[in-house]
């Protein structure tokens, strides 16, 4: 399927806050200094390590932002896999332009082709199994459209963006509403018939109970295979499984072969390490 990119309207403001943060009060005394006002330049974004694109279009406006004039060509767009030492794109135009642009270029793209690396590297783990690999809200502040983004460039899905657009009902929702009866049909009477209902489960009694009222999905946190399997058995189709908690690329597959559907992680989009990307001058 084809990664559609993110509207213009959503990123540039993400991308503005970043560039003033860097310009300061004052611009960018180093190259407004050493740079002649006429100076051209033609770089090129190349990648130092193997892994997956992702925020090509954030670094384009990046540099776009600070000088229109600027003229880039892609090789390999996001959602394409790259190999050391291999071209993601060239840029030519003012010199001033492309150094004042090029650290907060490549901070977005970096971390994002971190994010969307890591997470084809659990889709891989999983490759063979019906699951699929999902985020949740663990992002960073303003960040998070772009990391979801990110996890989308890799071969991942979207767990939801945020409070308003789905029902995660989790151990404390269940604690203060005294009990998963009384949670679930709070809910249930609270949002509209597009709204989907999660509960979160720590144990298979606490599942038992869930299945008996009307759920949408369950949330299987921190159960090892075993406990997953049976599980699994025990919903028999009549909810979506996520399994979460202490996945990685190294046990995903385990996860996976219990039949569950989803396997969502945090740090995919909290600590993911970034891509190292760098910026070449070519002349």
């Amino acid at each position: 399927m084809t990664l559609a990119p993110l509207p213009s309207i959503l990123i540039e403001p993400i991308v503005r806050v970043a560039l003033l943060e860097d310009l300061g009060r004052a611009g960018d005394i180093t190259t407004d200094a050493i740079v002649p006002s006429d100076g051209r330049a033609r770089v090129s974004l190349v990648a130092r390590q193997a892994g997956v694109v992702a925020g090509l279009d954030l670094a384009l406006m990046a540099f776009r932002l600070i000088d229109p004039t600027l003229s880039s060509s892609v090789m390999r767009g996001d959602g394409s896999h790259v190999a050391p030492g291999e071209a993601i794109a060239t840029l030519e135009g003012p010199a001033r332009g492309l150094l004042t642009a090029e650290r907060v270029a490549l901070n977005f793209l970096c971390h994002m082709s971190g994010i969307a690396t890591a997470t084809a590297g659990v889709v891989e783990a999983v490759r063979g199994t019906k699951a699929r690999v999902i985020d949740i809200r663990k992002t960073l502040p303003g960040l998070r459209t772009v990391q979801k983004y990110a996890v989308r460039a890799g071969g991942g899905v979207n767990h939801r963006f945020g409070l308003d657009d789905g029902v995660l009902i989790k151990d404390n929702h269940i604690a203060v509403a005294g009990g998963v009866r009384t949670a679930i049909e709070r809910a249930r009477a609270a949002v509209g018939h597009m709204v989907k209902v999660e509960i979160e489960v720590d144990t298979l009694e606490q599942l038992a109970e869930a299945l008996s009222f009307d759920i949408d999905a369950v949330l299987l946190d921190n159960m090892d295979p075993e406990e997953l399997r049976r599980a699994v058995a025990l919903v028999d189709g009549r909810a979506i499984t996520e399994a979460s908690g202490g996945i990685t690329p190294a046990n995903a597959g385990a996860v996976a072969a219990t039949g569950v559907d989803l396997l969502s992680m945090g740090w995919l989009t909290q600590s993911a390490r970034a891509l190292d990307i760098g910026l070449d001058h070519l002349s």
